[in-house]
Order: structure tokens, then sequence, then C-alpha cells
């Protein structure tokens, strides 16, 4: 028995002995593994200090990825489709090695990829992690399914053919023999309907302490793929770049000296080959010089797998903006052109459509200076023109408050207020901010007994009171709801023109009633009045009702207000009230709430009465009129009628109507007309029918949208309508939400500067923003389908100023605008104009031809804008920068 627990002892003592020794051999083969980056085996992921990446290649059933659903903690998922037919997606794991402070190694002729991702990044309050997706062949996802549709194979073929890149350069001009690959095509397609040949990526730039790497760019974000995105990471005041920023395909690394530099230097845009280099402007760090490691870089090659991109049917036509057409459309150049014509106006008017295109600007060439004006830090060009309302015959009609552009746009840029501050965020701008913003105190002492604002220590404060609502505006937007019902706001009346709107109270809480109002005043005495409305994150223009039509279509307002609003709506025939005739839909009201309504001195009798006498010959009917115990005002509402029975039978002609050829959505550069257009009374015919009721109108082709007109892509009109929403969809959830690092919390007022069918503001309305849709006047003129859906936009010239105060947006979204005004006009003023109204701190995106987001680059980087995402696919690209605080100190001469 001793014996037998002898050796029993001894059997534990050598397993003990064997268990330890094949313990510390798995160690030793660990640390092995982990030491030696040419043995990695497939299913292990390095990471370093720095960062690392885990890279999955799944293969998905829908054919959109949602960017959110890709990002965990700190490491990025890589999604991709390998696309067979008759075959399953297998789970591959692509190796990835360490980038740390030691100079990568790699062998060019194996079929690996080696990368150091710095996946996350702060963005002010907001983290983004995980930004760079990236996927084998850069083909997207595949439906590897029989039968797939022509278009959708086109689109891979010419994606595959834009995949095969030459080498690339050196950032900072260095030895590029140490740094070129060459580009390789591999892969056969296994399937019988289905072959594309992707080409490898190779990538070579110079980074401090980085090292060779390959990443396929591709980009297609309407569904859900945006690959070889490169994002910045904010650092304290240094902003890092990613290691996989600095090997760009075909891309020249740049870093901008600190903003203390006189001078910003930028590569030159047209040295990129196929892809753009993501760079900073605040990095004092890092220079463009290379150390001799980075001289003698490694190159890495990696063969992806054949793809063929296969798009969904509603989207094909969208995902390249050159497919775009007029379709049924007019423009709101032609229809004013062609009123004008008619009424032998303004002939032999040089043409602005004769300018040559702009030439591509090297950034660091430009010599930014301020501007020069009396106006400073609330510079307006097209408002502030001093030099041509000197030249004005007479200000009657309040010709110098309207638009002076000058010949020439400016490219000088304009101050910001020397204590300016990030602006207080909605729905707390709403109630107070900072004074330093809008350093300007006569209007809280002219107005501030009728509760308009108030100077509150750094703050000007907001009671929400008017002139006629000094109890605050939630109190009088209850009186017309109550005095007349059928007002209806959030449900039948959604979209509203306030004329006169001081400091947009009303329109500001008429927002908790879902309604958006577009508020109107003029720049005036009223100082700084519709600057106050844009800083508290409340729509407003800067506009005057004096000879010409305003920049709106006719018959697309639901209501329109006046509160004291100081227009006088009876004098030269009712000139100005007809332009509101012009405006308002068919049904719809205007409520009117002054001191004619309810007092009896004799002028407000006076003016009363040619009122009523007014609006009935215009066939208004008085729906309701109260007197309010409150705020002791009174006001009333008009309803214009829904058909021209009244017309015909009225005894007098006075205003007259309108000759059948006067096109009353004509509204660019229009001389008022003191005449009423009929109403449609064709129930196929736009204006002849209430809007469906709200929500329901956003996503609801408009009625008289029909399958017999061509929408601007190319579809049946409902049809184009539906797939653009569905569009704007898919790229607001899966990029501009989850994929740029935007923080949305900072967002509140937001510029579409080439609208559409409106389906950008669309897929945003579930955000607390609201979006100025433009419609440019050489554009198809869609923007009657905007108010149609309970939005609202204006027309503009981007040739010109646009009528707003510095500083005034959060966000501008230029969609394919760039390349179609370079026929009429240069970028660089533009770009000029953008950084104008773009808040410090905002974001721009531009989605256009590689060839002019290149250009547009190199300026906002000679701006010493922080250049935070480009990415291209073929010929299209796309850019997001964030305005920085830097200005020049130079002033320019007069």
């Amino acid at each position: 028995m001793a014996l037998f627990d002898r050796n029993q002892r001894q059997r534990s003592s050598f397993y003990s002995t064997a268990t330890f020794v094949v313990f510390v051999a798995l160690c030793l083969l660990g640390l092995w593994i982990m030491s030696s980056p040419e043995t990695v085996p497939a299913a292990i992921s390095m990471s370093s200090e720095k960062a690392a990446v885990k890279a999955d290649v799944v293969k998905e059933e829908d054919s959109s990825i949602d960017a959110t659903n890709t990002v965990k903690q700190d490491s990025a998922n890589v999604v991709a489709e390998a696309a067979t037919a008759g075959a399953a997606a297998e789970d591959v794991d692509i190796p990835g090695k360490t980038g740390g402070g030691e100079a990568a190694e790699g062998d060019g002729g194996k079929a690996a990829s080696s990368s150091s991702k710095d996946q996350s990044f702060d963005d002010e309050n907001g983290r983004t992690e995980g930004g760079d997706l990236v996927k084998p062949g850069g083909g997207g996802e595949t439906d590897a399914a029989a039968g797939q549709d022509k278009g959708a194979g086109d689109d891979a073929a010419l994606d595959n053919d834009a995949k095969v890149d030459a080498a690339t350069k050196d950032a900072g001009g260095l030895d590029q023999s140490a740094a070129e690959q060459t580009a390789t095509d591999t892969t056969k397609a296994s399937a019988a309907e289905q072959a594309a040949a992707t080409g490898v990526v190779k990538e070579s730039s110079a980074e401090a302490g980085g090292g060779g790497s390959a990443k396929k760019l591709t980009f297609d974000d309407e569904n859900g793929k945006m690959d070889g995105v490169d994002l910045v990471k904010d650092d304290g005041n240094k902003t890092r770049i990613s290691e996989e920023s600095a090997k760009v395909e075909g891309a020249a690394l740049t870093v901008k000296p600190s903003a203390k530099a006189a001078t910003a230097t930028a590569t030159d845009s047209d040295k990129q080959d196929e892809a753009s280099a993501v760079a900073t402007d605040d990095t004092t760090a890092a220079s463009t010089t290379t150390s001799e490691d980075e001289k003698k870089q490694d190159g890495a090659e990696q063969q992806l797998p054949a793809a063929a991109e296969a798009q969904p049917n509603v989207q094909a036509e969208l995902l390249t903006e050159r497919a775009a057409q007029n379709g049924s459309f007019t423009t709101q150049a032609a229809e004013s052109t062609e009123e004008k014509k008619k009424r032998a106006e303004k002939k032999g008017k040089k043409e602005r459509g004769k300018k040559k295109a702009a030439v591509a600007v090297a950034g660091a060439t430009v010599a930014w200076k301020l501007c020069n004006s009396s106006a400073g830090a609330d510079y307006i060009p097209c408002l502030d023109n001093v030099a041509a309302i000197k030249k004005l015959k007479t200000d009657k009609h309040y010709e110098h408050r309207e638009r002076h552009c000058p010949e020439e746009a400016p490219t000088c840029l304009v101050p910001a207020p020397p204590e300016y501050r990030e602006p207080i965020r909605w729905p707390h701008s709403r109630d107070k901010i900072w004074y330093y913003n809008v350093p300007h105190t006569k209007l809280a002492e002219y107005k501030g007994h009728q509760n308009w604002v108030k100077v509150s220590g750094e703050y000007l404060t907001f009671p929400g009171g008017g002139t006629q609502f000094k109890h605050g505006a939630l109190h009088y937007i209850e009186l017309i709801q109550n005095s007349f019902p059928d007002v209806a706001w959030g449900r039948r009346s959604r979209v509203v023109l306030d004329v006169g709107c001081g400091v947009a109270s009303f329109g500001g809480y008429l927002f908790d009633r879902d309604t958006l109002t577009m508020s109107l005043a003029p720049k005036d005495e009223h100082e700084a009045q519709v600057q106050f409305a844009l800083e508290r994150g409340i729509p407003a223009i800067s506009a005057v009702m004096g000879t010409q039509r305003l920049p709106f279509p006719a018959n697309v307002f639901d209501v329109v207000h006046c509160a004291r609003c100081r227009v006088p709506w009876h004098i030269d025939g009712g000139m100005l009230l007809l332009e509101l005739n012009r405006l308002l839909r068919p049904g719809g009201f205007f409520v009117w709430s002054a001191t004619p309504v309810y007092q009896k001195l004799p002028e407000d009798v006076e003016i009363w009465d040619e009122m009523v006498k007014l609006t009935k010959a215009m066939c208004w009917e008085m729906v309701a009129k109260t007197r309010d115990t409150v705020d002791l005002v009174g006001l009333v509402i008009f309803q214009k009628p829904v058909d021209n029975v009244c017309y015909d039978k009225r005894p007098e002609k006075e205003p007259a109507l309108c000759e059948l050829s006067d096109d009353p959505n004509a509204a660019w550069n229009i001389k008022f007309r003191a005449c009423m257009h009929r109403v449609p009374e064709d129930q196929k015919v736009r204006g002849a029918r209430w809007p469906e009721l709200w929500p329901e109108r956003v996503r609801k082709a408009p009625y008289w949208l029909d399958r017999s007109q061509v929408g601007v892509y190319g579809k049946p009109a409902p049809d184009d309508f539906a797939a653009d929403l569905q569009h704007w969809r898919k790229v607001v959830r899966s990029s501009y939400l989850a994929g740029m690092g935007i923080d949305w919390k900072t967002i509140r007022n937001v510029m579409d500067m080439r609208a559409v069918y409106g389906g950008f503001a669309a897929a945003l309305r579930e955000m607390k923003v609201w979006v100025m849709n433009v419609v440019t006047i050489d554009s198809p003129d869609t923007l009657p389908v905007i108010y149609e859906r309970g939005l609202f936009g204006i027309y503009h010239d981007w040739c010109e100023s646009f009528s707003t105060y510095p500083r005034s947006y959060d966000l501008l979204h230029a969609d394919h605008l760039f390349s179609k005004l370079k026929p009429r006009c240069k970028v660089l003023p533009v770009i000029v104009e953008v950084d104008r109204i773009l808040r410090p701190n905002g974001k721009l995106i531009v989605r256009d031809d590689k060839e002019t987001v290149d250009e547009i680059q190199g300026v906002v980087r000679s701006l010493q804008w922080e250049v935070r995402m480009t990415v291209s696919k073929n010929k299209e690209a796309m850019l997001c920068a964030r305005k920085t605080t830097w200005r020049p100190t130079e002033i320019e001469s007069r």
C-alpha cells in the first residue's frame, strides 16, 4: 500500500513537471510570435501602444452598412464582402502589424497589408471611434445571386478600373525611389455572370515613426460604405494624424505648421492621384521633413479578391451626380430671365455666365487679408456696398436696403469680434446668447421695455416678448390658434413667413408647435436683429420688401405673419400686400397684428379702412378678429381664396389680374407688379389643393408630380423623389451621423447649399437642427417641391454673397455645387463666402468631382482649416473640414 502511494506521488510529480514545461514552452512560443512581424498567424491581431486594428471580413445581407454598428470601443471593424457566385462567405482575418516607434517592415511580394490606425478621436464634446472602414476590392457589398442588373455591374466595373493606381509621391518631395510601389492587378472572379478585376492598393508616404501600409480607398457612403476614410483626432492643442492618414494611396502628406505662422503650407492638389491625404492645421510637433528611416520604408502590397459592386436599383442613378439633368423642371434663372424679357427690362445686360472657369489655386500662394469695411465683423457684401448705395437716385421704397452686390466678389476675410466665444447651444440659446458674439446694445435700449432683448452681465437675454406680445410668444401663438382653430399649428400650418420678425421670438417659439418659420427683416436701424435671431438658433434672413420680389416661389407659405412689422401694406395700390398674395398658398392665412386693428386713433382708423377695402378687392376673407386682454392688443386673420370665382365677380377690377404670361414663380431680381395671379384650378396643378398634413407631407411626393414628368435624376418624378429621400437617409445615417466625427450636439443652423428635393433636410428631420435649403438659380427649380413637403428654402446665386450675417451657420453642405459654378464664376470667392457665413469650429461637407475637391482642399488649408476627412472613388470625392479661429492680421487697402 505504501509502495502504491509512493508511485502515485511520483506520477503526480511527473505530471506537474510536464505541465510546467509545456506552459513555459507555450509562453516562449507566444513571445517569439509576438516579436516576429513576419510570422504572425492569420488569426492573431497585434496591438501596440498607439493603436490596434482587428479586421473582420463579414458578409452582409443588407446593401447598406450602418457605420454606427461598425464602431466598437477603440478598435474598428473592417467591413467587407468577397463576392463569388455560389460560394458562401468565409470569415477571414487580415493580419495586422503594430506601428509604434519602429520602422515597418514588409515584403512587397506578399499579399498582405500591415497598418496601424488611430481609430478614435474626440470632436469637441463628442467621441467617435472606428471611423476607418476598409473592404477588400473596394467594391462595396456584393450580391452574389444570379441576375444582377446591368447598371450595378457597370458601376462595379468603373469602380474597379479606378482602383488601379500609380506609385505615390513622397510628401516632402524627397527621394521617390524609396517610396514607390507598383500596383498589380490580380484575382479572378469565380462567377460566370460576374467578373471584376480589382487593383492592388499600394501606399507609401512619409510619417515619423510609421511604417509602410496598404489600403484600398473607395467611396460609396450612400449605401453605407466609406472605405479608406481617414479621420483626425484632436489631442489638446495638437492634432494627431492616424498612421493610415500618412499613407493614403496616391497622395502626398501635408502637415500645416502652427497657426502662429504667417503663411500655411499646403500640398498642391494637382499632385494627388486617386485619393486625398488627411492633414491638420494646428500641428506643431510634426513637420514635412522626413527622417532617414522614413526614406528607407519598404512597401507592402495587398492582393484583394475580385468583387462586382451591386447597387440597389433605386440608387444606381444617384451615385454619380453628373447624371443629373433638369428633367421636366425649368430653372429659376430661366424663369426670371424670360420674365425680364417679357417686360423688356435689362436688355443687353452682360451675363455672368460668360466668366471663365476658375483656375486651381494653390493654398500656399493666397495672401489672405482682413476686409476693410465700415461694417467690420458684421460685413455683408451685398448689403454693405456703400459705393453702390451712394449712387442710388432714391431710397423712397427702401432701395438702399436691397441687394447691391460688388462687381467682383470679395476675397478678403471678415474678422470675428475680439472676444468671440463658442455659441450657447439650443435650446438654451433661445433664451440667452453671449454678448461678446453680437456686441450690440442699442436694440436692448430701444426695445427692452417690450421684452425683445435685455443686457444681463455677459449675456444678452430674450424674455420671448415682442412689440405685440410683451408677455411672451407662446401666449400670442395660442391666441392665434384659439381665434381660428383651422390654423392648426404643426398640422395644417407648417411653413410660415414672418415679415419684420425683430429678434424672431415668434418663429423661435413656433418650434414648440412643430412649425417652421422663415423670419425676415432688413439690416436697418434695428441693430443686428437678424443676427440676434441666428445666434439664438432661429432661422432668419436679411431682406426687405422694397421694389423686388422676395426670393421664393409662388403659392408656398401656409401662413404669413406680421406683428407691427412697419410695412405700409395699403400704399402704392397695395403693391407689397400683393407680393404676400403671390407667396401665400391658396387657402392660406395672413395674420396681422398692429395698432390699426384695435386702436381708434385717426391715423389707425384710416389705415384700417384702407386695409379692409384692399383685402376685399383682393378677395381675401376676414375669418377672425380678436382682442387680447393680456397684452391688450388685437389681431385679424385673412384667408386667401381657393378658386377664381370672386376674382371674376368683382365689380371693380383693381387690383388687376396679372397677364397670363406673367410667371408668378420668377423671383430672382424681378420688380414688383401691382397685380394678382389667378388661383390654379386644375386639380393636377400645384396650388390647386392643400398639401398633406404634417408630418405625412415630408415623405410623400407632391400630388402634382406625376409619372409623365422626368425627375432631376432621370426617373419618373415620383420615383425620383422617393429615390432621393432613400439616398440621403442612407448617407446621413451611415456616413454623416457616424462616420465623420461631427458632434451633432453642437450643430443647430444648417445650410444645404445646393438642395434638389430637400432629401438631405428631410433625413435630418429627427435631429434638433433646421436646414436652409438653397436652390441655385441655374439648377432645376425644385424649391416648390421643398416647400410642398413642409420644409423651406430660398433661391440664390452663389456667384454673389448670401444675405446673412457672418458666423451664421454651424454646418454647410455642398453636393456638387462648386463644379457646376465653375463655368460662371471662380471657386475661390465662393469659399471665402463659405468662410464668412460659417461659425468658427463649424463644419463644411463637400461632395464633388475630385479635381474640384482637391482645389477646395488647397484653399481651406491655406485658411488654416482642419481637414478632417477626405475620400475619393473614381473621379468623385468628398471632404469634411472644420473652420478654425485663425484670422490674418493684415487689412486690405481700399
